[in-house]
């Protein structure tokens, strides 16, 4: 302290002092001449250094060498987490974007140019070699960032509308003839392997084609087979003959999967009253016998398939690519496409329903992200503050003696902040070389933006760098012999930082207000993000004015106990520094983050299992492959009797059982699934799950089932059923058709949901009055394995599903955007409750010389090394417990604020949030993240104090009360 007071002088324009000795040359005298007397002497490089005083920075630096390694240390961490955040964000945005379009189908994905030929059209404008020379131009003519996938593109002709097979031969298995389309996919040797014959050839005249193993087997065609198709305004037929029979490769891939149907057949119905069946199939022609197709009656068109490329997209490219796909639908590219294709050449794709929903989820995932990285932002904020402050403490009387002394303001803040700065600077860029090597992009050939996390960085750097100058100089704005008493007793709040608290109160209060009234329409926007940090700052206003009151009114009746360590501590807790606006401020923000937080993972998780569960109706179910399938007989035995199951609820349901009104026929038509359950077991397992839960004896059995009931449709059925069946019935007995009986039906109670379906509407009964009582599916409850379940299920018949809500529920984590954003979010909430522990250690930091020398001098009194400890620890509690009080009220008041603007079905689900009737799954508060926190806080502050006692126990008390000390 005396050095750097020593070296200072030099630093201001005023006098050192008084008795300062004159300079050589002048008398002291004042009547003497000014004669100055020159001594020339030669000057050398080292003569300069001696006479300038040692560097601030390097001084500063060299004797306070563990505080500058903890700043750099606090500022490194602060500046990777900052830097890192914004990569993490572009990584997971764009393996997000790419998933969601790697994952989507083909048939949604792919951009299908095509061009309708009419009557008049050539067979030069399906030449092979045209179209070719097209493809190539329409795939530079799609507007960036769309890129195509050149192994799977596809171009050629094809019938759009499917023609009648006309060969007698061809199975017909209800008398309707097969229905065929025709298309000649370019480039089929590369993705088919050759079978049987070999590849088409042929002409417009003699059109060759071949088939896939699968077509061949279902409609019994053979290489050499002609198959006949009707020929326009002829009546003699196409002869398209068959040369070979092909497998494709990579079914799923884009190529084969846009159109199913030529590769795969499918067995096809007609009629309502009357239900027949037909075969649809693809037969592939050759590029050569394309011209063939201009003769027929399927209505052909030249199309060209681009499935687009995604390694080079990024999360930046979702609003390049959505306006790319405007204009090529619809817009200036369609146009140039429309130059090359012709002038009714169109566009038509799915993709931008896919880019638009992976927009939308990203949006909502990113309003949930937003939160926890402005609280914990801020409270790193107020951290760096603290430590700015701590320094600018802990140098008050340096600082003081400097300003008396001469020094400037502008003087001291360039040195302070050259100070600062030598720390801040360096640890911050190291910070950002860490961030930039441990996050990366997702791929090699891909590059995240390096402003974001330089801008990131230097924010940290420059906030650190000002902070002590800042704090110095408002401290220090006019020079001071020595410094008052700071604690609350004489330093009163001044009128401006009154102003401001209330300013501050009332701007928070009212954004907080318009949030809670504006409700979901302005979700995902900045004040819904701010919501907790608004609500923290609240608080922490509230409190830092609230706090000295309630421990003075303790303090009076804690005088009349015998002991002093209770009233001391009391007493000093209730003038506690002024500056504890901060430490406070990061506690309770801190506090609040980790609530909110840990509310939004509870909430998601609950989402999740409550998804789950609406998928498979209970903890397994087994069902048939198709439906309307009965179970085999002794199944349901079995399955009760397998290890792990506690109850098995057979379920028997019927889909798409067409329902009366009692309005008659104006009303539109309607069907609901049918479902005959057990009463008893079945209404045990809605209260288990929560799903339309109703008392037993509302589906009491009338005792009229059974085939021998199937002559009596008079009977009235009890039934439970969906809020629009139940307006459809309007209270009346109607009758029903169904498989499993006709009877009346009237409905007794009125549910939302039930286990046995996911669907909005259904209509339950007893299974005991159906004509037909065939369960279908049965719902297992109980810790049941997968294995043993399958293996049970697998004996009795190989032809049955199980379902495990556990399985479901796995299959709801695999979108990197939803990982991505948990990973952010946990980070958030450990970076914050880090950043809290360290404004708790600081807080006691800045307290700690004086609290030594406290214990020193009340142990010249008397008092005990266990009294010193408790005294401390009373002392340190109030703050802490109140900060922990005010960040459980603060993270309580955020989660409401907040519900209505978080969508949780997007970040738990991925999906839109009618992707499943989730009923109570929505954002709530978790009693542990409010809790547990705040807890570790208090625990936090006893240990910290506890060992401040500790070692202050084990100092020299003649050394903290020598003479000349600070008091």
């Amino acid at each position: 302290m005396t050095g750097d007071g020593a070296e200072a002088g030099p630093v201001g324009a005023g006098p050192v002092g008084k008795g300062a000795a004159p300079p050589a040359g002048h008398s002291s005298s004042p009547t003497a001449p000014r004669k100055v007397t020159t001594v020339p002497r030669f000057r050398s490089r080292s003569d300069k250094r001696l006479r300038g005083v040692a560097p601030w920075v390097r001084t500063r630096l060299r004797t306070a060498p563990v505080a500058s390694g903890a700043l750099a240390l606090l500022v490194l961490v602060t500046a990777w987490l900052a830097a890192a955040l914004p990569r993490a964000v572009d990584a997971y945005a764009t393996e997000g974007l790419r998933h969601d379009l790697r994952t989507a189908a083909p048939r949604t994905t792919v951009l299908g140019l095509t061009v309708p030929l009419g009557r008049a059209a050539g067979g030069e404008e399906v030449a092979a070699a045209s179209l070719t020379r097209k493809r190539d131009r329409l795939r530079a003519l799609l507007p960036a960032p769309l890129r195509t996938d050149p192994g799977q593109s596809v171009h050629g002709v094809r019938t759009v509308k499917r023609v009648e097979g006309l060969d007698r031969w061809l199975p017909r298995p209800d008398g309707l003839s097969p229905e065929l389309v025709l298309a000649s996919p370019s480039d089929l040797a590369a993705h088919a392997t050759l079978r049987k014959g070999r590849l088409p050839a042929g002409s417009a005249a003699r059109p060759e084609a071949v088939v896939t193993a699968r077509t061949a087997r279902a409609l019994g065609i053979v290489p050499g087979a002609v198959v006949a198709v009707p020929r326009r305004a002829d009546v003699t037929p196409i002869a398209v003959r068959i040369t070979g029979i092909v497998e494709p490769r990579d079914p799923e891939k884009p190529y084969w999967a846009v159109e199913p149907l030529l590769h795969t057949p499918a067995l096809a119905t007609k009629g309502t009253m009357e239900v027949k069946r037909y075969w649809q199939a693809g037969l592939l022609l050759s590029p050569a016998s394309a011209p063939a197709l201009l003769q027929g009656t399927g209505e052909p068109e030249v199309y060209w398939r681009f499935p687009p490329a995604v390694d080079h997209l990024t999360g930046r490219d979702a609003e390049r690519l959505a306006d790319a796909l405007d204009s090529a639908v619809a817009g200036p590219a369609l146009l140039k496409l429309r130059e090359v294709m012709g002038e009714n050449g169109t566009l038509a794709t799915r993709l931008d329903t896919v880019v638009d929903s992976s927009a939308a989820t990203r949006s909502a995932i990113s309003a949930v992200v937003t939160v926890a990285v402005l609280g914990t932002g801020t409270v790193a904020a107020v951290v760096l503050a603290m430590t700015g402050g701590l320094l600018a403490a802990r140098r008050d009387a340096e600082l003081a003696l400097l300003r008396s002394r001469g020094a400037s303001l502008t003087g001291l803040g360039l040195r302070l902040l050259g100070e600062t700065a030598a720390v801040a600077v360096p640890a911050a860029a190291v910070g950002l070389v860490l961030a930039v090597l441990t996050v990366g992009a997702p791929d090699p050939a891909g590059a995240l933006p390096l402003a974001p996390p330089v801008l990131a960085a230097t924010a940290v750097a420059l906030l650190t760098s000002l902070a002590l100058p800042v704090r110095a100089l408002a401290a220090h704005r006019r020079p001071r012999v020595h410094g008052g008493r700071a604690d609350l007793v004489s330093a009163r709040p001044s009128r401006r930082r009154t102003t401001a608290e209330l300013t501050v109160l009332v701007l928070a209060a009212a954004a907080v207000t318009s949030l809670r009234l504006r409700g979901a329409d302005g979700s995902g926007d900045l004040l819904t993000s701010t919501a907790p940090v608004l609500v923290g700052l609240i608080a922490a206003l509230v409190l830092v004015r609230a706090y000295p009151l309630p421990l003075r009114w303790a303090a009076r009746p804690a005088r009349r106990l015998r002991g002093v360590v209770g009233p001391l501590a009391l007493a000093r807790a209730g003038r506690s520094s002024t500056t504890n606006v901060l430490p406070l401020l990061a506690l309770v923000l801190a506090l609040t983050t980790a609530a909110f937080g840990g509310s939004v993972l509870a909430g998601v998780a609950d989402a999740r299992d409550r998804a789950a569960l609406r998928a498979t109706g209970a903890d397994a179910r087994v069902d048939a492959a198709a439906a309307w399938t009965p179970l085999p007989d002794g199944l349901t035995g079995a399955v009760r009797r397998t290890a792990g199951v506690r109850e098995v609820a057979p379920v028997q349901i019927e889909y798409g059982v067409e329902l009366p009104s009692f309005r008659g026929v104006s009303a539109p038509p309607m069907s609901a699934p049918l479902v005959g359950v057990e009463p008893a077991s079945y209404s045990g397992l809605a209260e288990r799950t929560g799903f339309g839960p109703f008392p037993a004896g509302l589906l009491a059995p009338t005792g009229t089932g059974g085939p021998e009931a199937a002559a009596d449709t008079s009977r009235v059925l009890p039934a439970v059923a969906s809020p629009a069946v139940a307006e459809r019935f309007g209270g009346e007995a109607l009758p029903v058709v169904s498989a499993a009986g006709v009877f009346r039906v009237k409905v007794v109670a009125v549910r939302t949901a039930t286990p046995a379906l996911s669907e909005a509407d259904f209509l339950l009964v007893n299974t005991a009055d159906l004509t037909r009582p065939e369960p279908t599916t049965l719902l297992v409850t109980g810790p049941v394995e997968a294995a043993p379940l399958r293996a049970t299920v697998r004996a009795r018949s190989g032809a049955l599903l199980v379902s495990l809500r556990t399985e479901e529920r796995a299959g709801y984590v695999d979108s990197p955007l939803q990982a991505g954003a948990e990973r952010i979010c946990r980070t958030a909430i450990g970076a914050g409750a880090g950043f809290a522990v360290v404004a708790v250690l600081l807080s006691l930091a800045q307290s700690a010389r004086e609290r030594t020398v406290l214990l020193a001098r009340l142990r010249t009194m008397g008092l005990t090394r266990r009294q010193g400890r408790r005294l401390i620890g009373l002392e340190a509690l109030p703050q802490a417990a109140l900060a922990a009080a005010g960040g459980v009220l603060a993270g309580w008041a955020s989660v409401p604020l907040l519900a209505p603007g978080i969508d949780l079905f997007r970040l738990a689900l991925a999906a839109e949030p009618g992707f499943a009737p989730l009923d109570g799954a929505t954002l709530r508060v978790d009693p542990w993240s409010l809790l547990l926190p705040a807890l570790a806080v208090v625990l936090l502050t006893a240990a910290t104090a506890a060992g401040q006692a500790w070692w202050a126990g084990r100092t020299n008390s003649v050394k903290e009360l020598r003479a000349g000390d600070a008091r």
